[in-house]
């Protein structure tokens, strides 16, 4: 049984029920089992975990853009109830969302803003001509305000780390930018540890990450690349992604990954302190 904290800070949730969506061609089905519609829920699960600080993004994942938009202002309650959270507001790559996005940026300098999120799972791509405007609509309100921007990775496709890369290297300088899944699976955990997100650091890139989905391997991997590279302890931060991810796992996975008291502290406590403030 996964041990659990005296209490966490996680990097990394979503609020918000998504509607029944028929998949890659299947029947309408809700796999958000877990999310919470209410921000009273919502709290209820942070204090049962044990989670005394965190992020909260609003849910996405259905191809209806004011799906998750629409579900800014629930993000935004969260934080404006209760100081144990900031959050992040969808942003969109899309052309089509430069109106959605507009309004939402808007809501940038409310109290408890802290991040900008964003992926390319719903379209659009970060070289894609459509995309130029609203990309860097998105960045320059982030450096603007000092926000995180928060970034999806998964393998494949527009959200591979090949693709996102372009984004630490077009924006890093300015704005501090979160990868989200440890680069996004097999082959983004291997770029990532394997050298690029050291290599950003050492040249001064503002890029963080957090383990969230990460496979069982990878967390261990980055850890000792860590102590063996003397940099980075300050740039990876412990998250859960629920309800697509889930606070027992994630934390077992992490907590296992070092006996490091430091870096322990730092990873689950510290460097969310210093990234989204306290």
């Amino acid at each position: 049984m996964a041990r659990t904290p005296s209490s966490t800070h996680d990097a990394h949730r979503h609020i918000g029920r998504l509607p029944a969506y028929g998949f890659y061609g299947g029947p309408p089905i809700s796999p958000d089992t877990t999310a919470r519609a209410t921000v009273k829920e919502f709290f209820a699960d942070l204090d049962s975990e044990g989670t005394e600080r965190t992020l909260v993004l609003p849910n996405y994942g259905v191809p209806d853009p004011d799906v998750a938009f629409g579900l800014n202002h629930l993000a935004l309650e969260a934080a404006q109830t209760d100081d144990r959270v900031r959050c992040g507001l969808w942003v969109s790559p899309k052309a089509s969302d430069a109106a959605r996005n507009i309004a939402a940026l808007a809501l940038a300098t409310e109290s408890g803003v802290a991040a900008l999120k964003t992926s390319f799972l719903l379209g659009g791509g970060v070289d894609d001509p459509d995309s130029a405007e609203e990309i860097d609509r998105i960045f320059t309100t982030a450096a603007a305000h000092r926000l995180v921007v928060h970034v999806h990775t998964s393998p494949g496709a527009a959200s591979d780390i090949d693709q996102i890369a372009r984004l630490v290297e077009r924006y890093g300088t300015d704005v501090r930018i979160h990868l989200v899944h440890l680069g996004g699976g097999m082959s983004g955990h291997l770029k990532l540890i394997g050298g690029l997100f050291f290599d950003w650091i050492e040249r001064g890139l503002q890029v963080y990450t957090d383990t969230s989905w990460a496979i069982g391997f990878a967390p261990t991997w980055l850890c000792a690349e860590i102590e063996r590279r003397g940099i980075g302890h300050d740039r990876v931060l412990f998250a859960t992604d629920t309800p697509w991810g889930d606070h027992a796992g994630e934390y077992a996975r992490l907590a296992a990954a070092t006996d490091d008291p430091e870096l322990i502290a730092a990873l689950f406590r510290g460097n969310f302190e210093s990234l989204y403030g306290t």
